[in-house]
């Protein structure tokens, strides 16, 4: 539960940083919420792929293989 929390916490913070420039209103403008989906999007493809990567070395680092 951290490690999903903290993956969480990262994404929110990027995609917060990179996409949001403008406060004057509380909600996303059109281009806001088009860079924050692909921003979210990429984040977890990226995660699931370095997942995958790990899962793949352990098991071929696994004694007895």
């Amino acid at each position: 539960m951290r490690d999903f929390m903290k993956l969480y916490s990262n994404l929110v913070q990027r995609c917060f940083d990179d996409c949001t420039n403008d406060f004057t209103t509380k909600s996303l403008n059109g281009k806001e919420e088009s860079c924050v989906n692909k921003c979210a999007d990429k984040f977890l493809k990226h995660s699931e792929r370095v997942g995958a990567r790990f899962a793949e070395l352990s098991q071929s680092l696994a004694p007895g293989q």
